[in-house]
């Protein structure tokens, strides 16, 4: 469940402002608060397997738009990117890791991990 909440969590990221407000509300209360279908469909005034219908085209949606643009993916292939260049130059000799450029990079590549 974890893994699938991380996943729609960075769909959400991305594509989020794609959806309707019903459905990124019901994304929003569901993923990113923790609230049951039930409770859900108590805020809206519908059933729970309304709440159910609303989330999972939601995700559909997400999911079409990440196989369309990749841009999750890339963002991950570019995070990991990121942090091999900041292994490598961490692991440079004192000399030259030591060198203002390079502290200035590193801390650049530091933000950028954050």
């Amino acid at each position: 469940m974890l893994t699938k909440l991380l996943h729609i969590a960075a769909l959400y990221d991305f594509y989020g402002p794609l959806l309707t407000v019903k459905q990124r509300q019901c994304i929003e209360m569901h993923y990113l608060h923790d609230m049951s279908l039930s409770e859900i469909g108590i805020e809206f005034a519908i059933s729970r397997q309304a709440v159910y219908d609303i989330l999972r085209r939601a995700e559909q949606i997400l999911e079409e738009y990440e196989d369309a643009l990749h841009l999750v993916e890339r963002n991950r292939q570019q995070q990991r990117i990121v942090q091999q260049v900041y292994e490598l130059l961490a692991s440079l000799p004192p000399e030259i890791s030591g060198n203002s450029a390079a502290q200035q990079a590193m801390q650049q590549l530091e933000l950028l991990l954050d």
